[in-house]
């Protein structure tokens, strides 16, 4: 596959003025895009696909640049998506116009935006001990597999201000199309870390506050524990929850208690609830 990054096809636009529109699926660039479906390629590639307006909007907020900005020729009629593509253009990202049927291959099949942009990936680095702030939460993940609700507790994350997300094991991609639709531009917000369950094992030693993990087996009500500052928050992944070794490296095991028959939640719902309740002091009208 050819660098996304690099080409330049028939579609760019340069100093404002208009090119003819991309009409072929089978353009150089197009199949590039396309492609990045494919986890193999967006992990050959480190790149990724964001569509929408507001969500590209919110990539630069965050400081994120589009390596490519891919639209319809109409879609400049909209004000919001001609700013875009003037900012795009002033900073010399690669802009290309394509036909509504090869946007149509281009983008999600579920409500297709108008505009989408290419992305590098991004992965921080884990926080220091001594960089952390006594009322900073982290989130741990452990082999998370469905992106929707990956992309739904990043979201969350951003909403309550937690200061990461650390992807542990065998997690689903985060930067797969049905997460980042589900993050509605959060991830451009939230820093992701991954890391294998030994280098996790060894940086929680480090951790100076709770490491709180949610859990059947936990002997305390979420709602009443009093956690010791700061909070890493360690989820399970659906169905099997948190391995042996991750339940032990918790200092306490926390449950949501149930008044029906079923003794869970969804991932993503029990998650929510979770860093609500942990971080509900420090959040504002």
């Amino acid at each position: 596959m050819r660098d996304v990054r690099r080409q330049r096809g028939p579609g760019q636009q340069t100093g404002g003025a208009q090119a003819k529109a991309i009409s072929s699926l089978q353009n150089d660039r197009i199949k590039a895009i396309r492609a990045l479906e494919m986890r193999k390629v967006r992990r050959e590639t480190g790149l990724f696909v964001a569509e929408g307006a507001s969500v590209l909007i919110s990539a630069h907020e965050a400081g994120w640049r589009a390596e490519t900005l891919v639209c319809e020729p109409g879609g400049a009629e909209s004000p919001v998506v001609r700013a875009l593509i003037d900012k795009a253009v002033s900073e010399g990202v690669e802009v290309l116009e394509v036909t509504p049927a090869v946007l149509a291959k281009v983008a999600s099949k579920d409500n297709p935006q108008a505009v989408l942009g290419v992305f590098q990936q991004r992965f921080a680095d884990a926080p220091a001990a001594a960089d952390l702030g006594l009322d900073d939460v982290w989130l741990v993940l452990e082999e998370v597999r469905d992106p929707g609700n990956l992309g739904t507790i990043i979201r969350t994350a951003d909403a309550v201000g937690a200061r990461g997300i650390v992807l542990v094991g065998n997690c689903c991609d985060p930067y797969s199309r049905e997460s980042i639709r589900a993050t509605m531009g959060s991830v451009f917000a939230v820093p992701l870390v991954r890391m294998t369950r030994e280098v996790f094992l060894n940086w929680r030693d480090l951790w100076p506050g709770d490491v709180v993990g949610l859990h059947l087996s936990g002997a305390e009500d979420f709602r009443t524990a009093q956690y010791k500052e700061p909070v890493l928050v360690a989820m399970g992944s659906e169905g099997p929850g948190l391995s042996p070794e991750l339940t032990e490296a918790c200092s306490r095991r926390v449950k949501i208690p149930m008044a029906g028959r079923l003794d869970s939640l969804n991932l993503a719902v029990a998650t929510a609830l979770t860093l609500y309740q942990i971080r509900g002091p420090y959040l504002k009208l």
